[in-house]
């Protein structure tokens, strides 16, 4: 299934900004972190079609799938 994946701000350093991807059926999304060699604890924010979604949601072919890192500051 094809899906386009976006990545923010650190999480585009030595990756992409966004790509169209293949995945088979029954992808989650921890296993697309897992295959960017994104590490979990470092995930602040991930959205599937504009929606919050957790490492467990298996997205639809053609969905965006978008995934953003924990905002440090104080």
């Amino acid at each position: 299934m094809e899906l386009t994946v976006k990545l923010f701000a650190t999480f585009r350093d030595g990756r992409f900004e966004k790509a169209q991807l293949d995945y088979p059926p029954g992808t989650t999304l921890a296993n697309i972190v897992d295959a960017l060699r994104i590490p979990r604890d470092e995930i602040g924010v991930m959205l599937v079609m504009g929606r919050h979604a957790e490492l467990e949601h298996t997205p639809a072919p053609g969905d965006t799938v978008a995934i953003f890192p924990r905002i440090g500051g104080g």
